[in-house]
């Protein structure tokens, strides 16, 4: 049984005319989406959980016939990074910073750029048959919906898919995925999100890192909450509902979802544990190296070491260590350089194998504590 719960909203004609939408949620299934006389649908995810949430624009993209119909998906998550299925996390955020934090990373399936989010950032998902795929047009959408809140506001597209206000700010980042017959176009839009908590995260404190995966591209970014404190997530994403119906000839009412069930969503926590394991989250990064330097002091000891890897699919491949043979004699550094091959660039299984490698030497209580230094320096680069 369906149950049907109404609040009303303010919907925004034109610039000289208001009027009032009901804007009915619905706890449902995908049920909705075979009503055959129903071109457009408008669901809202009842979870603020990424992982849910980007497992949820794959399950539409798998298993629902966009052919005839056009989907517009509404989503918030708690805060997390989430980086661009081509990208190296190494290279676009302080993973340190989030491991401290407990914020999660997460890869989307989709290119772009990097992007931070939380509750006070609305992400959008336009789903269409790929002949239909438009991106200006779905980002229409959206400043129009801000123009018809507060008909003054400066918010406009670029060649680049972006959204600016007052021609410098960046509001909104765009990535797609296009299949065969199918598409979707995300965007995100900055209402009130943590920007002393955004700018510290998206800034990589890594040196040395050499590669080809796409890079993103920095921009200065203001919340809309700060140009117009009453542009809150609700209002906004009601605003979004409502010009999406009125640009696409639609009259769906906002369906509510909940992407965690996986009676309604066949297959679909699978879907969301393959996007939280280390292997898609990491070791889908493209291939690259680190050449890296750092000091190394032990009481009246100190060194200067140079530290070269090369990583592929997150699995060190290759690693060389050059440091004073005073200092480490260079038998135990290359033993513990051939040591590393094979392993994740990962603090944990770092940590794990440098103990391992302890056990299996006999190095003396100068040269472990030599070891156990230069060990914390090589995990504080991951």
């Amino acid at each position: 049984m369906m149950i049907t719960r109404t609040v009303r909203h303010m919907c925004l004609g034109t610039r000289s005319h208001n009027r009032w939408l009901q804007l009915r949620f619905h706890s449902t299934s995908p049920a909705i989406f075979e009503d055959v006389g129903k071109a457009g649908f408008i669901i809202k995810s009842s979870s603020t959980n990424v992982f849910e949430n980007l497992a949820l624009e794959d399950w539409i993209h798998d298993n629902v016939d966009l052919q005839k119909r056009s989907i517009l998906y509404l989503w918030r998550n708690s805060s997390v990074v989430v980086i661009g299925r081509h990208q190296n996390p190494w290279q676009e955020c302080n993973l340190r910073l989030m491991r401290e934090m407990g914020m999660p990373l997460a890869r989307r399936r989709s290119g772009g750029g990097t992007v931070f989010h939380d509750l006070g950032n609305i992400n959008m998902t336009f789903f269409t048959s790929k002949k239909k795929y438009d991106r200006h047009r779905n980002l229409s959408v959206v400043t129009s919906a801000l123009k018809n809140l507060r008909p003054g506001l400066d918010v406009q597209s670029t060649e680049r898919f972006d959204i600016l206000l007052n021609g410098q700010y960046k509001i909104s980042g765009t990535a797609a995925k296009l299949g065969r017959t199918s598409a979707y176009h995300h965007c995100t839009l900055l209402c009130s999100a943590d920007r002393s908590v955004l700018s510290p995260v998206l800034k990589s404190s890594f040196q040395g890192i050499k590669s080809n995966a796409t890079p993103s591209v920095p921009s200065p970014v203001k919340n809309l909450f700060d140009e117009d404190p009453t542009l809150d997530s609700e209002t906004i994403m009601t605003a979004l509902a409502c010009q999406y119906n009125r640009e696409f000839g639609f009259d769906s009412p906002v369906h509510e979802v909940d992407p965690g069930d996986e009676d309604c969503w066949p297959g679909i926590q699978k879907m969301a544990e393959e996007l939280r394991t280390w292997e898609w989250v990491y070791g889908r990064t493209p291939k690259f190296s680190v050449c890296t330097d750092f000091h190394v002091h032990v009481g009246s000891s100190n060194a200067k070491v140079t530290f070269n890897l090369d990583i592929k699919h997150g699995i060190i491949e290759n690693c060389s260590m050059d440091m004073p043979t005073e200092w480490l004699p260079k038998n135990v550094s290359d033993e513990f350089s051939s040591f590393l091959k094979g392993c994740k660039y990962c603090p944990n299984e770092m940590a794990a194998l440098f103990a391992a490698f302890l056990r299996a030497t006999h190095l003396g209580t100068e040269f472990s504590s030599r070891m156990y230094c230069l060990c914390e320096n090589v995990i504080a680069n991951m």
